[in-house]
């Protein structure tokens, strides 16, 4: 293609793709537009793509066919076998790989632009100081997000501990790598001259900040993954715009950008619902001092029901809430939970869903898993709608929730959840608890709901208690 035309539509197919990203990023804030976003934003990016090949010019497409096959063939399998329930770990390794490829891609062009012998310099000399800055920072936060979200990957995969890992120091300890990495990436970008230097600099920047980020993310707990999976999206989205400033690709500054920015927005959002600061996520070790205590304390009362003793409570209600957490996305009962909800519907019973911002494994997990058994999305209530219901219904049903259920977090000053907004799950009628025993959530601590007079235990699988309370109710309909 012409120069001329070239110029022309490279910046078209940009500003296109920035538009595109952007409403593909408004669509996926909705889950009845979700689809629609991230189709806009694929398209966005297809364009994006075929804009920088134009740019780019004479090229081996060669090795581009070999990366679109092999990435399409990774990313086919990914979708067609990882179940909802490892989402959560899949989000964090597509951070991951964001990070790790912001990463390659500046050492890379450092590599190519002048660790040449003809053209030994200093970097900020070679490609300009704001160049030299950005290429450090590139791999500064690509590093870390790359390793941290392996370690996030690992956690939630439960290839490693989910508690809170606390080293000896490792606050001074972190601040020495950072500090260390900030000197050696201002050694690599204005002192460092010959391309020894420069290699040797660069690859001791990456070392650093590759431990940096696993010693950022072994001390939060399982508790506190949403937030850092957000978190670690966010830094994904700073390392590709600092990467655009090094390629000098201006859709790759907006796109970085604009993931940044989200990720960062969707990060508040989460910490505000749990009533914690980022601070205190990153640095607080959460969840340590009650597992270390030996975990829930003994119970008192507790009351257990059987399917159909629950089954007999729920035909005469007239309102029934669910609250899904993590067990439910565990048991892969999601399908189960809509047929048992158009059952009570079908007797009359208006049925909605409470979801906490935090409950599941990372933002907006329970809204996906609900909306691939095609639960409607006008069903689902956020907490700040949900609340109010739970005085006028007759039977609310957690499924897999703890933590975000317990009163503790409005009547016990001193517990670790103290001061978080929970759903208010004890103001209903009769409380149906579905949980295989009295074991501890995240937090490690014990859950009063558990001791609530109007709170009934159905301790089993969730998928077999709900199609337990499925039989039963088409029994007692056939009846």
């Amino acid at each position: 293609m012409s120069g001329t035309v070239s110029t022309v539509l490279v910046p078209l197919l940009y500003l296109v793709s920035a538009v595109l990203f952007i409403l593909g990023i408004k669509g996926l804030a909705r889950v009845r537009t979700a689809r629609r976003g991230n189709a806009l934003a694929a398209s966005g990016m297809l364009l994006a793509i075929a804009g920088t090949l134009l740019e780019i010019g004479l090229v081996d497409y060669r090795w581009i066919l070999a990366g679109l096959v092999v990435g399409g063939a990774l990313g086919g399998w990914a979708a067609l076998s990882v179940p909802m329930t490892a989402m959560p770990e899949m989000v964090g390794l597509l951070n991951g790989a964001g990070g790790a490829a912001s990463m390659l891609v500046a050492i890379s062009y450092v590599s190519l632009k002048v660790l040449e012998p003809e053209r030994a310099g200093r970097l900020a000399d070679l490609l300009g100081p704001e160049v030299a800055a950005t290429t450090v920072l590139s791999v500064l936060v690509g590093a870390v997000t790359a390793s941290g979200s392996l370690v996030a990957y690992l956690k939630l995969a439960g290839k490693v501990s989910g508690l809170p890992i606390l080293l000896p120091g490792r606050h001074a300890i972190n601040a020495l790598l950072l500090a260390a990495a900030l000197g050696v990436g201002a050694f690599f970008a204005f002192v460092a001259a010959s391309p020894q230097a420069l290699t040797t600099a660069v690859l001791v920047l990456a070392a650093a900040a590759l431990v940096l980020g696993v010693l950022l993310v072994i001390p939060i707990g399982g508790a506190d993954m949403p937030v850092v999976i957000s978190l670690l999206n966010s830094y994904s989205g700073v390392a590709a715009a600092m990467t655009g400033f090094v390629l000098h690709n201006n859709l790759l500054i907006i796109a970085g950008a604009l993931v940044g920015a989200s990720g960062l927005i969707l990060t508040r959002i989460m910490c505000v619902a749990m009533n914690r600061t980022l601070a205190n996520v990153l640095f607080g070790g959460f969840g340590i001092e009650a597992a270390t205590a030996g975990g829930a304390k003994e119970y008192g009362t507790v009351r257990a029901a059987s399917a159909e003793e629950a089954a007999m409570v729920l035909e005469a209600a007239d309102s029934v809430v669910f609250v899904p957490g993590y067990g439910l996305a565990v048991a892969q009962a999601q399908h189960t939970v809509k047929e048992l909800a158009s059952l009570l519907e079908a007797r009359g019973a208006r049925v909605t869903y409470a979801i906490h911002p935090v409950a599941g494994r990372m933002p907006g997990h329970m809204n996906v898993l609900l909306a691939e058994a095609d639960v409607p999305y006008e069903k689902l209530l956020e907490m700040e709608r949900a609340n109010p219901e739970f005085k006028t219904t007759d039977a609310a049903i957690v499924v897999g929730a703890n933590d975000v259920v317990n009163p503790a977090a409005e009547t016990t000053p001193g517990s670790p959840i103290y001061g978080m907004p929970v759903l208010q799950v004890w103001n209903a009628r009769t409380v149906f608890v579905i949980k295989r025993s009295l074991a501890p959530g995240f937090a490690g601590i014990k859950n009063e709901l558990f001791e609530r007079p109007n709170t009934l235990m159905i301790f089993d699988d969730a998928k077999k208690a709900l199609q337990d309370l499925v039989a039963e109710l088409k029994a007692a309909k056939a009846a």
